[in-house]
């Protein structure tokens, strides 16, 4: 214990970069004391803390996991440098770090987590809809990994929206996981087809909303797992932009879904919500 009977905070280091863009990057962090990562569930998130010169206390900012609780050798996340409005003061101090810098970091926590029980307490197994836009995918890529590590057979389908192809970060690990598992589905789309980042890109088109409505009365959502979504047969987790959030909802609501920040008087919700970015 320190002199103030507080724990000394814990210390990381970065092990691992990949930039997938200039500002779009893949980052691994494990305890600098080499010992294993703390037990934590699929969504939860970690706080990364840095000491700016000339200030006395940590700044922490938390980061989504993009790793699966049975990965137990780091941490990884997946970050957009913030540079709108206004450069990020944290972000830029992250971007510009190397393999083997230190910083701090604070054990894992939060609730946007996997559903398996309704209000009532008995197992939850409606499919699970997962929206993510830009790098709020980053804890349904742990949620992906997990259901895959224990086995699962819930049925699952991640819809994924990004301005450009190369910002679809994880394409190539949840199309492998969609082709060896009839359970999960991965629909992906790009709202800057046109973009030199997107080049070659052929698939969908338009913002990740735009795979939940159709003009001819069904979405690519439903015609991917060939039925009508309905509160019965499906609940939503959407992770990203307030943006996408609010779209996502106002489709959602006229038929029948609640999100779990309005819940029905008996506790239960079709809908839960994860504001990133």
């Amino acid at each position: 214990m320190s002199s103030t009977g507080q724990a000394p905070p814990n210390i990381g280091r970065i092990t691992y970069r990949e930039h997938l863009t200039p500002d779009l990057a893949i980052l691994r962090m494990q305890p600098a004391d080499g010992s294993p990562v703390p037990d934590f569930k699929a969504g939860q998130f970690v706080a990364l803390g840095l000491q700016f010169a000339g200030e006395d206390r940590v700044t922490y900012r938390a980061y989504s996991l993009s790793s699966p609780p049975e990965e137990k050798r780091y941490f990884e996340f997946y970050i957009k440098w913030a540079t709108e409005p206004v450069m990020g003061k944290f972000t830029s101090a992250l971007f510009g770090m190397k393999e083997g810098d230190d910083l701090y970091w604070r054990k894992p926590a939060g609730v946007f987590t996997i559903e398996d029980r309704k209000s009532d307490g008995t197992p939850d197994t409606r499919r699970l809809v997962l929206v993510a836009s830009g790098t709020g995918v980053a804890p349904f890529v742990s949620y992906a990994l997990h259901l895959k590590n224990i086995g699962s057979e819930r049925q699952v389908v991640l819809l994924h929206g990004a301005k450009y192809a190369q910002e679809l970060g994880y394409r190539d690990i949840l199309e492998k996981i969609a082709m060896e598992n009839s359970n999960f589905k991965y629909l992906s789309t790009v709202s800057r087809p046109d973009d030199e980042l997107s080049r070659g890109w052929q698939g969908s088109r338009g913002r990740v909303e735009t795979l939940l409505t159709g003009g001819d009365g069904s979405s690519q959502l439903e015609n991917a797992i060939g039925q009508k979504v309905t509160p019965e047969n499906s609940i939503f987790h959407i992770c990203g932009y307030q943006g996408t959030i609010d779209s996502v909802v106002s489709i959602l609501t006229p038929l029948g879904f609640v999100t779990n920040r309005n819940k029905r008087k008996d506790g239960s919700f079709d809908i839960k919500i994860e504001t990133y970015g």
